[in-house]
């Protein structure tokens, strides 16, 4: 099941709760990496898990040393969840993408997890099989690597083409580099968004409406970017049509290290191998659904590899973990070799980190007064299913501020504060379009807020 059906049956769950307004989900939730069992598959709580008390401030997460030899780089971590917490902030905040920390915590809601849960934090990485000079972009991973001259890699999570739009592969390179670009609207999105009611303009200029974000690198393929986004919370799906994102923090560094004329290999390898410190590993992750057919050549191909890498050492490879570690293909880098530590030994001894208190970026609704216009999105016997939505307005690019009231005996989801008609308007028209959902507006009034 992919991460983006999880959020559609999320939102199906909703839907069947919702009264009067009907829900259903929209251009957000798109097809996209895959989600099986995690190292988390029981209860959210710390308790379960036997917590160990914070030890880190902070970790790496994008730049990181690369000796000669080295194929894995990175260390596994994890966090405790408070109150209000959810785990896109959380992804964003340590370098991660939707994809990496839901697959990784499939027991924890990604948008209301509960207070104490402990979520892993996958930021230890096997490089891709491809050369390491310029950028490397895995597709079935949704991660980017960079290599520049000195012995160093980066990596950042990115956003990739959805089914129908994807991201094409080969060797490109970057062509030209642009900051505060306009977006020139191709006419087969602007057919796509006039299907649902919207009319685009042929060229946005940039500003936070525009989707390109404020740095955009054109490859060699015509038609393609490597670009930031105004939907940061996109990154990690299959949300794209095409181009390839990253977090606006973090195209602003790679487009500053970036040149003209460095080579760009886009690959798909959902299996990878490393030696590390004298252990084999094995990193795996649902091949994206354009290659889902290849599955069992694709698993082939990683079981002949582990067979070399051992029998060239002299080392006995378990090939029923290697079995456990493909099924539950949840991108963490996991030992293979005989009498190897197993996936509850590596969670337990994740660098437990402290909580920063506030996430990088993390969105906060202001207040709503008497004095706002307002919109009535949904209502709910269930707290949590009301909360869940009004997060997930939260995180839309740039943000539809929303809140979760108790009134009369039920949750509302209330949109809001906007300054005025035209704006409250406007954030409808966004939410018909991300959601399919259609709001109520409200006139300005007193609204109690919890």
């Amino acid at each position: 099941m992919t991460s983006q059906e999880n959020l559609r049956i999320d939102l199906f769950n909703i839907k069947k709760s919702a009264s009067p307004l009907i829900l259903t989900f929209g251009l957000m939730l798109l097809s996209g990496c895959q989600t099986l069992p995690s190292l988390f598959s029981g209860e959210e709580t710390s308790a379960t898990i036997g917590l160990p008390e914070p030890q880190q401030e902070a970790i790496t997460t994008h730049e990181f040393d690369l000796p000669d030899g080295e194929n894995m780089v990175g260390t596994i971590a994890a966090i405790e969840t408070r109150e209000d917490d959810a785990l896109p902030d959380i992804a964003r905040h340590f370098g991660l993408g939707y994809n990496d920390i839901s697959i990784a915590n499939s027991a924890v809601s990604p948008w209301t997890p509960k207070s104490g849960s402990r979520v892993l934090l996958p930021l230890q990485f096997i490089l891709p099989d491809s050369p390491r000079k310029g950028i490397a972009l895995n597709l079935a991973n949704m991660r980017l690597f960079y290599y520049p001259k000195s012995d160093k890699v980066y990596t950042y999570p990115v956003g990739i083409g959805r089914q129908g739009w994807n991201t094409p592969m080969g060797l490109t390179s970057i062509v030209a580099k642009d900051a505060n670009p306009s977006w020139n609207v191709p006419e087969s999105i602007h057919r796509e968004h006039a299907e649902k009611g919207d009319s685009l303009p042929k060229v946005v200029r940039s500003g936070p409406d525009n989707p390109l974000g404020l740095y955009a690198m054109r490859l060699g393929f015509p038609g393609y970017l490597i670009h930031g986004t105004n939907k940061p919370y996109g990154i990690g799906m299959q949300i794209s049509h095409g181009c390839i994102q990253l977090y606006p923090e973090d195209i602003e560094v790679l487009f500053k290290k970036a040149t003209v004329g460095m080579p760009v290999h886009i690959i798909h390898q959902p299996y990878l191998t490393a030696w590390h410190q004298d252990m084999l590993y094995l990193e795996a992750h649902e091949p994206l659904p354009k290659w889902a057919n290849d599955k069992a050549k694709l698993k082939k191909q990683v079981v002949k590899q582990l067979r070399e890498a051992g029998a060239k050492k002299g080392a006995a490879v378990d090939w029923d973990k290697v079995e456990r570690i493909l099924q539950r293909s949840d991108g963490v880098p996991t030992p293979v070799l005989a009498q190897s530590p197993d996936v509850a030994e590596i969670a337990a001894n994740a660098v437990q980190l402290q909580h920063p208190g506030q996430f990088y970026d993390q969105p906060i609704a202001e207040s709503l007064r008497d004095s706002d216009w307002s919109i009535r999105v949904a209502s709910f016997d269930d707290e949590t299913k009301a909360q869940q939505l009004a997060t997930m307005l939260n995180h839309q690019g740039p943000i539809i501020p929303a809140h979760k009231i108790l009134k009369n005996d039920a949750y509302q989801v209330i949109a809001g504060p906007f300054k005025n008609k035209t704006e409250m308007k406007a954030a409808a028209k966004r939410i018909k379009m991300d959601f399919e959902l259609d709001g109520e507006p409200l006139k300005p009034r007193l609204t109690s807020v919890n």
